[in-house]
């Protein structure tokens, strides 16, 4: 049996357990323990990834409204989104993504601060950006104003001027492919490598559906939203399918006015 425990708690008042019932948010403590990466992960140089997803679905399986995911989400989503952001090494986003969503660097939150301290993590994730064409402006806030160097990920055939103007702004530039491909799991394993090992991944939906097909993804946190939008709306992972799904075990859910914050983990993890 497994519970369902709402983001919002209904709480007794202290000290006469009889008294009303109060209504609740989790705190951004409790969210962050909820959403804990495993312990032995470690932010000092090479280790073992984590790579984690956040995505949001309606109902109907659409991941987006209009060509964004914020129609679809809530204030409680977000809260969730910013905890795994306060949690992470590093934010990967495919370069749709990033200019679907108007992507800026991460910032530094105080909540999450001594957590991030005692883990040995900087005070920020840093943003990649992952992109074989390297089609990206350079001159944006997320390359030119990061409070960590952005990452951008691409191929070892990308063109020579666009890595250029990478570097110029400020970014890193990680090769992680052969051509103008980029390899999925070499992504993982190249962020690892620079001791980036709690990974969290936005999608798009093309690149976690890269990253599902590699088999490197360990986690999906997975909000249900209860809303039907119909249309042909993009799933939250694309791409080519698996030869064999699978299976996932549910490791914990939350809920809030409808919506179910869910979070799966592989089997073998």
């Amino acid at each position: 049996m497994r519970s369902l425990f709402p983001v919002t708690d209904l709480t007794r008042t202290a000290p006469d357990p009889s008294g009303p019932l109060i209504d609740r948010e989790w705190s951004l403590d409790e969210l962050a323990d909820a959403y804990a990466y495993p312990p032995d992960l470690r932010a000092d140089g090479p280790g073992t990834p984590w790579l984690r997803a956040n995505m949001v679905s309606t109902l109907d399986g659409a991941a987006q409204h209009d060509g964004r995911s914020q129609g679809i989400s809530c204030a409680a989503d977000m809260r969730i989104f910013g905890t795994l952001r306060g949690l992470a090494d590093v934010v990967i986003a495919g370069a749709e993504t990033v200019r679907l969503e108007g992507y800026r660097p991460a910032r530094a939150r105080e909540a999450f601060a001594a957590r991030r301290a005692a883990a040995g993590q900087g005070p920020a994730p840093a943003v990649a950006v992952v992109t074989g064409s390297m089609d990206l402006d350079f001159s944006l806030p997320l390359f030119t104003e990061p409070l960590v160097p952005t990452l951008v990920v691409t191929g070892a055939g990308a063109p020579s001027d666009r890595i250029a103007a990478a570097r110029k702004a400020g970014a890193e530039v990680v090769i992680a492919g052969e051509g103008g491909r980029v390899d999925p799991a070499r992504v993982v394993r190249e962020l690892a490598d620079r001791g980036l090992t709690r990974q969290l991944t936005e999608g798009g939906p093309r690149l976690l559906g890269q990253f599902v097909a590699a088999g490197v993804l360990d986690e999906l946190c997975l909000t249900i939203s209860p809303m039907l939008t119909a249309g042909d709306a993009q799933r939250i992972a694309g791409g080519p399918g698996v030869a064999v799904p699978e299976r996932f075990f549910l490791a914990s859910l939350l809920e809030e006015a409808g919506f179910l914050f869910s979070r799966y983990r592989r089997t073998d993890r």
